[in-house]
């Protein structure tokens, strides 16, 4: 990996996506990052198929070390604080009341540490009538008004992934770094908070500012109508999408490829504002011509026109396309125990270089010695120092 943020130590002690996303994020970055586990269960995302190795926790969990502790235990709690010590940041991602329940809340640990930028992660925030409640991903989504512009009104199902969990990540490690930068001037720590509520709010930010300025509440075909979206089904079964937005050269290229030169004539598809209005006609007349060839051969035709488009790939196609492979995007190590880890690289590249190394996600107390070990020997160096 490009590591930009060496010699950052972060101890992260979360569960599930929201907390192990944001260590990811930083252990990408080249962070050292120590995921604090209960012993035996570890983290719950874990538990697959009477393992503790399953594909949700490889997921969020790579560029970490492990290590198993009861902060309830006296005995691991000194282990813990000794980690503390000399930190830079700390997650979790427990309800309002509990970190302070197991022994790890920000006051104790900023009194050990004043430096430690302490990153607290919630549902709902710390305080006010919601705080308490249980909140998983469908539950943000849902409150911040976001699930709403996803639902098909005909065939109500939630639908994708997990997007506020991992979003509320992103968010987190993005406050980690705002305060490590401050921290670089002051010298002190700051605790950091934000709640799965919040950043899907924010994140929703584009549907607020259309009520807020236009008295306009969106729902979910609202962008795609004015962005000129369309998944169309091919001859072989394969669809593609099509982002055709205002540029009239994209829709004289999609004209020709399709051979229907004239269609643009037609007043109902005349004009941005027409074809927006009269959406529905347009995506019956498009799917009965996209329906009469396969999806290589209209890829060919569009990106001879210059149209803007791509095949819908399912996950075991798009990294298989010729462009996600000279990105490099997916990159593998082996793990000494579990063998071949395969994942999708971090995106960002530094001065040309891209982030092709990985190491796999730890398993359960995988580095429960290397750890202890390095402890006693800055405590024995410590004393070393105090009797000279």
């Amino acid at each position: 990996m490009i590591p930009v943020l060496q010699g950052l130590k972060v101890i992260e002690q979360g569960t599930f996506i929201t907390g192990p996303a944001a260590g990811m994020l930083l252990g990408d970055l080249g962070a050292d990052v120590i995921k604090v586990e209960q012993p035996k269960t570890g983290d719950p995302f874990r538990a697959f198929k009477d393992g503790l190795y399953s594909p949700h926790f490889q997921t969020y969990n790579r560029n970490k070390r492990s290590i198993t502790l009861d902060t309830r235990s006296a005995e691991d709690r000194e282990v813990l604080d000794a980690l503390i010590a000399d930190a830079d940041v700390y997650i979790q991602n427990f309800r309002p009341g509990v970190a302070e329940k197991l022994g790890v809340g920000a006051e104790r640990l900023r009194k050990l540490n004043p430096k430690l930028v302490y990153c607290s992660i919630s549902g709902f925030g710390a305080t006010g009538p919601a705080a308490d409640r249980p909140a998983y991903d469908t539950v943000a989504q849902a409150a911040s008004g976001f699930l709403n512009l996803l639902i098909n009104p005909e065939n109500p199902r939630v639908v994708g992934p997990a997007i506020a969990d991992s979003l509320t990540g992103f968010y987190a490690a993005y406050g980690v770094l705002g305060a490590l930068f401050e921290r670089s001037r002051t010298g002190q720590g700051r605790m950091v908070e934000v709640s799965m509520l919040e950043a899907m709010a924010h994140f929703n930010l584009d549907a607020f500012t259309h009520y807020f300025q236009a008295d306009e509440v969106m729902g979910p075909y609202s962008r795609p109508s004015v962005s000129q979206s369309y998944v169309l089904r091919c001859a072989d079964g394969k669809w593609i999408a099509l982002h055709m937005s205002s540029p009239e050269k994209f829709w004289r290229g999609l004209a020709t490829a399709i051979e229907q030169q004239g269609i643009f004539e037609d007043p109902r598809f005349a004009t941005r504002e027409a074809r927006i209005a009269n959406q529905e006609t347009l995506i019956e007349l498009l799917g009965e011509r996209f329906r009469t060839r396969p999806r290589d051969e209209w890829c060919r035709r569009l990106q001879r026109e210059d149209v803007p488009h791509a095949p819908m790939y399912d996950t075991s196609e798009a990294l298989e396309d010729p462009q996600a492979r000279h990105l490099q995007l997916m990159t593998s190590a082996e793990h000494p125990v579990m063998g071949l880890f395969r994942t999708v690289r971090s995106p960002v590249s530094f001065d040309g270089q891209r982030s092709l190394a990985v190491r796999p996600p730890p398993v359960l107390g995988e580095h429960n010695e290397e750890i202890r070990a390095a402890l006693q020997a800055r405590a024995k160096a410590s004393r070393q120092g105090d009797a000279a």
